[in-house]
């Protein structure tokens, strides 16, 4: 684990993007660092702990695939307004 010395004006979503990489990972900050929750905007000279964190990349869902025949929208078939279908 690492620490970090805040700047005035550093917030914590602002904190976890530069150091964790996302903001959304701020969950993870606060939690190592739960006796400066009160905090909205930090000032200068306050020393976080900088959890470790294990980033891991997951496959896409089959649903998200393209070379799949079978998701394929086709213009007769689910769209009849291209066709003059819906005219009828």
């Amino acid at each position: 684990m690492r620490t970090y010395r805040t700047k005035s004006g550093d917030t914590w979503d602002k904190i976890a993007y530069e150091q964790l990489g996302s903001e959304y990972l701020l969950p993870f900050l606060l939690k190592e660092n739960q006796k400066y929750r009160q905090y909205v905007q930090f000032p200068a000279g306050i020393e976080l702990n900088i959890p470790d964190i294990e980033v891991t990349v997951e496959e896409k869902p089959a649903w998200m695939e393209e070379d799949s025949e079978n998701d394929v929208v086709t213009e007769e078939s689910e769209q009849p307004w291209l066709t003059g279908d819906a005219l009828d």
